[in-house]
């Protein structure tokens, strides 16, 4: 690697040029190949290879990965510093978003506090997934068109991934004049360890993925916030609050692990474990709350249509059931909700922005669903 390095980084060789181009052609071969042996055992140290290959036909990157001599102290800081605190490439993409109304309809007044364009990419494609996956996806192909004006290539490899029951490609990173990663799910990466669970199969594995891929995003996106009612009943808190944050996570690990004592219970008592851990799940809002169609939306609802299974054990085994999840306008679903909370930001105006927890009724006990709502008397 040492002398590719040094035959590459010499400008006006026509050696170097002839190894270039023979780079960028195995880099190409190497990133088709991985498209079709996604089950390869050698899947791993392939995508190792080609971002080693990144790294090595980016000659702005060489001094740093690849110095000739050990470096000091001032040279490696320096490039660090100037990658962080420097100008921001990205900005005007992120400026070009907040000026977009329809856009502004589900995130509110936002405003980007990232100060380097590492995390200003991730903060941006995360803010995507808050919004109806359509206008998302039209977003994407906007910025990723506009990056590669700055230099800077849409990278599907160079990802992080979070342990998943599935594996799911949620967002790109870049290469280039930006280096930045992306994000996808995987079942080759372990669930997060805090639930101390490892992938059994079926439904749990679900489960366990969804409250896995929540706790990472606590950990890394600063917008979220919790309406959990057994922590906080009177309102909805952000989790920047280090307070809020155990409180909440205690809570949602608690109602997993309830889940997993319970599935082999009486079908009633695993069915309330469900339903108390489907209103942890839902619990996690944005502000203004995520419209139901987005990708975060979509996860969601995939938790809570794991229900149907539990209700239907539950049927089998003799019980009278019924769950109805509350949307639409307030004053037709409140009778079947208790300790509603009220916004004055995003959603419609007299209705539902958000199911926290479903209603439900088992045999004749009647367990009142939650709502987050808009007031009907806002303009």
């Amino acid at each position: 690697m040492q002398h590719l390095s040094k035959l590459l980084e010499i400008e006006d060789s026509q050696l170097a040029w002839v190894l270039r181009l023979g780079l960028h052609g195995l880099r190409t071969q190497l990133q088709e190949a991985l498209k079709e042996a996604k089950t390869d055992s050698g899947q791993s140290s392939c995508q190792e290879l080609v971002r080693e290959l990144d790294q090595l036909l980016q000659p702005q990157k060489l001094e740093v990965i690849t110095p000739p001599t050990p470096p000091t102290w001032e040279e490696v800081f320096e490039p660090i510093h100037l990658e962080l605190s420097g100008e921001q490439k990205l900005k005007h993409i992120a400026d070009a978003l907040l000026a977009d109304q329809e856009l502004l309809q589900h995130i509110g007044a936002y405003k980007f506090h990232s100060n380097n364009d590492v995390d200003l990419w991730n903060e941006i494609q995360r803010l995507l997934l808050r919004v109806p996956e359509k206008l998302a996806h039209t977003w994407r192909e906007c910025i990723l068109a506009e990056a590669s004006q700055l230099g800077a290539l849409e990278d599907k490899l160079a990802v992080q991934q979070f342990g998943f029951s599935r594996n799911e490609h949620v967002y790109s990173g870049l290469q280039g004049s930006v280096y930045a990663t992306g994000l996808c799910l995987s079942d080759q990466v372990g669930f997060d360890p805090r639930l101390q669970v490892e992938t059994r199969g079926g439904e749990l594995d679900l489960l366990a993925g969804i409250v896995s891929v929540c706790l990472k995003f606590i950990d890394i996106d600063t917008c979220l916030h919790h309406a959990l009612k057994s922590v906080d009943r009177f309102g909805v808190r952000s989790l920047n609050s280090e307070s809020e944050k155990s409180k909440y996570v205690t809570a949602l690990l608690d109602r997993f692990q309830r889940v997993l004592i319970t599935t082999d219970a009486d079908p009633a008592i695993a069915l309330r474990a469900r339903l108390d851990l489907d209103e942890a799940i839902h619990s996690l809002v944005y502000l203004p709350p995520c419209d139901r169609f987005s990708w975060w939306g979509k996860l969601q609802q995939e938790a809570r249509r794991t229900l149907d299974s539990v209700v239907e054990k539950a049927r089998d085994a003799g019980y009278q059931v019924q769950i109805r999840p509350l949307w639409g306008t307030y004053a037709d679903i409140y009778t079947w909700s208790k300790d509603d909370l009220q916004l004055n930001i995003g959603g419609v105006p007299g209705e539902v922005s958000a199911c926290l927890r479903v209603c439900a009724k088992i045999n004749d006990e009647v367990i009142p669903g939650r709502v987050l709502f808009r007031s009907s008397s806002e303009a």
